[in-house]
């Protein structure tokens, strides 16, 4: 009896020990996404800074690590990405906007690219100053507590020069500063270039400009919305938390991607508060979030963001909207947020050469 005993006690020893292995190499196959263990593959990628947030998520490194990818994401302006010689060390550039993906696309004779998301224009801005807009007939309530803002008669406004404390009611911003919108350099980021696209659109008789002769027409209107700004970021970030930490008092008005203020909302941070509303310009421009694969690697990331449910999942909690129509403001609604409203004065960017016209207008006026 005691030889039956000491050999079951070894084959359950044995099979355990069988087990641990077993269990082991299950864990590390586990780990690479697929049916056996699998190196993960570092891809380099120059990104707009308002993807930031969306790259070093864990959740989103995870979806990637599963499939085999590393991506480490280093930030840059989108029109410093298009023109970048930086670019040439990465696998893929992913600016916002179709206009400098399309300058990527050009000088690197890529004929790929991706759009796994876009986002609309918008103004972040306070509750008092979006009154006193109101009562000077700029801005008016749209629905669930979002705003339009009329590019007309806003830069009606810009070309009188009108003061905040010249308003009528501004009794809540008694300010000698002009007013305008804080944006970024319009030299090097894109959200910048596409409120230049916007304002050039109004100026054109509400028609994309097209020609040289209309762009270098709506340069000299176009200018003070950025010569009197002074030093502007380089990057959309950089402003947008000036709006966030700082307050009116610097920033009452600032050109963002709706991304990046739904994303704070979302994420129930305090950094949004109760006297903060959102504003759409009418016309406003959707702005295409564009990568370009340099690299075999950086095509994979591509194709993972486009197609990827998870990823797509998580593009949604950065206030991102995908090819999943509906996902933003399924998200909202389960944070408890209104959904932003559906926009119809919607229009184009000018192409990359003539968007590059009106941008060197205006460096050319105010200089370098």
């Amino acid at each position: 009896m005691r030889r039956v005993l000491s050999l079951l006690l070894a084959v359950a020893l044995l099979g355990g020990v069988g087990y641990a292995v077993y269990a082991s190499v299950r864990d590390r196959a586990g780990a690479g996404g697929g049916g056996g263990a699998r190196d993960v593959a570092v891809v380099r990628g120059l990104i707009g800074s308002e993807k930031a947030p969306f790259f070093a998520d864990p959740e989103v490194a995870a979806v990637f690590a599963r499939n085999g990818l590393r991506v480490q994401a280093d930030t840059a302006g989108s029109r410093e990405i298009a023109t970048s010689p930086r670019l040439a060390e990465y696998d893929f550039g992913f600016p916002a906007g179709v206009p400098a993906a399309e300058r990527i696309r050009r000088d690197r004779k890529v004929t790929k690219s991706y759009q796994p998301f876009v986002t609309p224009m918008a103004i972040a801005t306070f509750k008092p100053i979006a009154e006193i807009l109101r009562a000077n007939g700029v801005a008016a309530p749209l629905e669930r507590g979002y705003w339009r803002f009329d590019m007309a008669a806003f830069l009606a406004m810009v070309a009188d020069d009108r003061r905040w404390n010249q308003l009528k009611g501004s009794a809540a911003y008694d300010s000698s500063k002009s007013v305008l919108i804080t944006s970024t350099d319009v030299r090097t980021s894109n959200s910048a270039a596409m409120y230049l696209a916007i304002a050039s659109y109004v100026l054109n008789d509400n028609s994309v400009v097209q020609t040289s002769a209309q762009a270098d027409k709506a340069v000299g209107r176009a200018l003070p919305l950025f010569a009197r700004q002074g030093l502007s970021a380089t990057s959309s970030e950089e402003p947008f938390e000036d709006f966030l930490t700082i307050g009116m008092g610097k920033t009452p008005m600032v050109m963002v991607y709706e991304a990046q203020y739904l994303a704070r909302a979302v994420a129930k941070d305090g950094s949004i508060r109760d006297d903060m509303v959102l504003m759409y310009p009418t016309p406003t421009v959707v702005t295409k979030h564009t990568l370009v694969p340099l690299t075999p690697a950086g095509d994979r990331v591509g194709q993972l963001l486009t197609t990827d449910r998870d990823l797509k999942r998580l593009a949604a909690k950065y206030g991102f909207r995908t090819a999943d129509v509906g996902s933003v403001d399924r998200l909202l609604a389960e944070k408890g947020i209104q959904a932003p409203p559906s926009l119809v004065d919607v229009v184009e960017p000018p192409t990359y050469d003539v968007l590059e016209r009106l941008v060197k207008g205006i460096e050319a006026r105010y200089g370098s």
